[in-house]
């Protein structure tokens, strides 16, 4: 009988020495019965990693479903997502029979049972989640660990293309104290049975949506060691229709009112009023949707740079108004036109702005018709002499004061004549400035629509070239 004992003793220390723990008995499929032999034989080693040896490396797998994402702060650089964590883990030589005990799984309270260590790398705030204190342990020795996680992850957010664009972001899951000899992460589903999970259950459907999630075993090599670690890529697409109805479109209209603005006359003074109007209403748009732009100190977003240029077309735009309407308006101050500008001009950029030649010449004609042959006041004091004298031209013929008032009416008709002319005709310096100022400024009108159509498709084209490259 002693022999028995012993051997049985030896048996048992054996099965210890072995395994973690024995495999449960319970005196009945009952509660209290499981509970008992818990007791015994599970929550005193809770202390302890729950493998047979010191050098058996534990196998934490790990799976997660993403339940909403609550948002992106792009000046903050983080990503605001709720997920939910499973963790699965074996406890090494624990098991007991469902018919014995009862039941193949039950929930016991976590802090009875040694739970791994993993964190999220990405981490930075505290989790304001649910606690859930159980965990369901089955009769395989088999633990499942699920909880509620309100993520606030640091992410390098690139928003050059915004509102088109796409994040890319990682969850790292790995051990906090345990190196790769003692707990190893291993994914417990694909990356596509995880994104269709996630979009099924996905919850917050607002500014963003989840396009796919991609995962990668890695290890984090340190000088102490190694760790194990699990990375899930999260990306994310913005929808863009709210920045495109509230930025873009009322933008495209105004600078396509701009350009139409050079349709009115240079000369006249209602285009620059007209320009300044806008400046000031573009102005006062940018104010209003700042709100809705990204804030970070990392990257210029595209968008910004297509309102700068917007803007400095627009004060371009004024700007040439406003030398052209000067040339238009003081071209009789100017001197003579030098050669080589009137070459260059009116030659060879005339021909480029598809001004035709009948239209090179600013002049209003006015014509004052003259009469048939002018007197001069000399030869009319002569006859006027002759008439009076008779045939006696030697003799001073006496003044008439009626005579006298006519001539000087003469010389001011005259005079107020060649200065209609010369007001209406102008020189030919002034002619030729004001020339010079309608073909600057349809080339410049030129310029400013293949400027505009050049960046409008740069832009478009960095948009969908980032698009088709993250993606």
């Amino acid at each position: 009988m002693k022999k028995v004992t012993t051997a049985g003793l030896i048996f048992i220390s054996f099965s210890l020495l072995y395994g973690f723990v024995a495999s449960l008995n319970c005196t009945s499929p009952t509660p209290k019965a499981l509970f008992d032999a818990f007791e015994t034989e599970l929550f005193p080693r809770k202390l302890l990693r729950p493998v047979g040896n010191f050098t058996d490396v534990l196998n934490v797998s790990i799976e997660l479903t993403i339940v909403g994402i609550l948002g992106v702060n792009e000046k903050d650089q983080n990503l605001k997502i709720f997920i939910w964590q499973v963790l699965e883990w074996d406890i090494d030589g624990l098991s007991w029979d469902e018919r014995e005990c009862g039941t193949k799984r039950v929930s016991v309270p976590r802090e009875k049972l040694w739970v791994p260590d993993i964190v999220i790398n990405e981490f930075m705030d505290e989790d304001k989640s649910p606690k859930t204190p159980y965990v369901y342990l089955y009769n395989t020795g088999r633990v499942f660990d699920e909880k509620p996680i309100r993520v606030i992850a640091t992410c390098k957010l690139v928003i050059y293309t915004f509102p088109f664009d796409v994040q890319n972001c990682s969850l790292t899951f790995e051990p906090y104290l345990h190196f790769a000899e003692d707990i190893e992460m291993n994914q417990r589903h694909s990356a596509a049975e995880i994104l269709e999970e996630s979009r099924a259950v996905l919850q917050t459907r607002g500014e963003w949506e989840l396009v796919d999630i991609k995962q990668a075993q890695t290890t984090l090599e340190i000088t102490e060691g190694s760790y194990s670690e699990l990375k899930f890529f999260i990306i994310l697409r913005r929808r863009p229709i709210l920045y495109v109805v509230n930025l873009l479109i009322p933008s495209c209209f105004l600078i396509t009112l701009d350009l139409f603005s050079f349709l009115l006359p240079p000369h006249s003074v209602d285009r620059s009023a007209f320009k300044m109007t806008l400046i000031l209403g573009y102005t006062v748009f940018l104010l209003i949707m700042n709100d809705l732009l990204p804030v970070t100190g990392n990257t210029t977003p595209l968008i910004n740079v297509l309102f700068s240029i917007s803007l400095a077309l627009m004060v371009a735009s004024l700007l040439e108004t406003v030398f052209i309407t000067n040339i238009q308006f003081s071209a009789n101050k100017y001197r003579k036109v030098p050669h080589w500008i009137s070459v260059l001009v009116l030659r060879y950029l005339a021909v480029v702005v598809c001004l035709p030649q009948e239209k090179m010449s600013n002049r209003i004609t006015v014509s004052i018709h003259q009469p048939a042959r002018e007197i001069s006041p000399s030869i009319i004091s002569l006859r006027d002499s002759q008439c009076v004298s008779g045939d006696t031209p030697h003799e001073k013929p006496p003044r008439d004061p009626v005579l006298d008032e006519l001539r000087k009416l003469s010389r001011d008709l005259v005079a107020i004549r060649l200065q209609i002319d010369q007001h209406f005709h102008g020189s030919n310096t002034s002619a030729e400035w004001q020339m010079i100022g309608l073909v600057i400024d349809r080339l410049l009108f030129g310029l400013y629509i293949v400027f505009i159509t050049v960046c409008f498709i740069t832009i478009v084209a960095i948009w969908i070239f980032s698009n088709l490259h993250i993606t």
